[in-house]
């Protein structure tokens, strides 16, 4: 563990976590859902993700085997109007001006994870499909995975660990299922749980909410807001180990699944 000089500068941080933001993590590390440049090498539960929100939203007008709108099929996975995953994403976002194909106003994750199933769908198993039910998920969130005993979700819940409100729209679903089964790997930096010893001795263990040069701001493991000035610490230090354990300690595979649904439907406040 490395032990922070409070005295060194560092720059302005100002790590802040409004419900709008992601942190999952001191649950959820990992990057952010962003697109790749070329096709290929896509993760299985964004291909999943993916193929659910093609069947909702595509498949009237394309067909299940994406070749049912005359001189378009889908299943190639490529695409003379969008050679690289990005122009994909935004060609599907903005339509194409004079054809019955609208604009579509979907999250970056779910872009991802249509963008993943159009170039993989050929020769992808929709029979292989394992992302669960998402009201099953929520109900377990709040039950038997004991997630909710310290996330918080459209106000409710605890503050002692990132809130997950607009977590389905910030992360992919592989980001999500890597972070469940893999809380330490799966974690960044900024969501790692801080380690405070004051002057006396006294240890506080939180989560970090803001930091700047001289000062730090934390929620307690009691959901107690605590600030101090890093001049009087006498240790600050970025714990290492997620707080949280992989899900399979408490969930099977199936539940997993459930759960992951669910939290691909959190986008933010209704």
């Amino acid at each position: 563990m490395r032990t922070l000089n409070p005295r060194l500068p560092v720059g302005l941080t100002r790590l802040v976590w409004p419900l709008a933001t992601l942190g999952l993590l001191a649950m959820f590390g990992a990057a952010s859902a962003t697109a790749q440049d070329h096709a290929g090498q896509y993760e299985q539960a964004n291909i999943e993700f993916g193929a659910r929100l093609y069947g909702a939203n595509c498949v009237r007008c394309h067909g299940e085997g994406g070749a049912e709108v005359p001189g378009i099929d889908l299943s190639t996975g490529s695409y003379a109007r969008a050679e690289s995953d990005p122009e994909l994403m935004q060609l599907i976002r903005t339509g194409i001006p004079g054809t019955a194909m609208p604009p579509n106003d979907f999250s970056a994750s779910e872009l991802t994870g249509i963008v993943s199933y159009l170039r993989t769908m050929r020769d992808f198993d929709l029979s292989a499909v394992t992302l669960g039910d998402a009201a099953r998920g929520q109900t377990l969130f709040s039950g038997k995975g004991a997630c909710a005993s310290c996330h918080r979700v459209r106000g409710q819940g605890p503050r002692t660990a990132p809130d997950l409100t607009a977590i389905g729209a910030t992360r992919t679903a592989a980001n999500l299922k890597n972070a469940m089964l893999d809380p330490t790997g799966s974690m960044i930096a900024v969501n790692r749980p801080v380690r405070a010893v004051l002057g006396d001795g006294t240890v506080i263990n939180g989560r970090r909410l803001n930091e700047d040069t001289y000062t730090i701001q934390l929620i307690d493991e009691n959901e107690r807001l605590r600030s101090f000035d890093k001049a009087d610490l006498r240790e600050l230090a970025a714990v290492t180990t997620s707080p949280m354990p992989p899900a399979t300690d408490a969930l099977n595979e199936q539940e997993i699944g459930d759960v992951l649904a669910y939290l691909l439907t959190l986008k933010g406040m209704d």
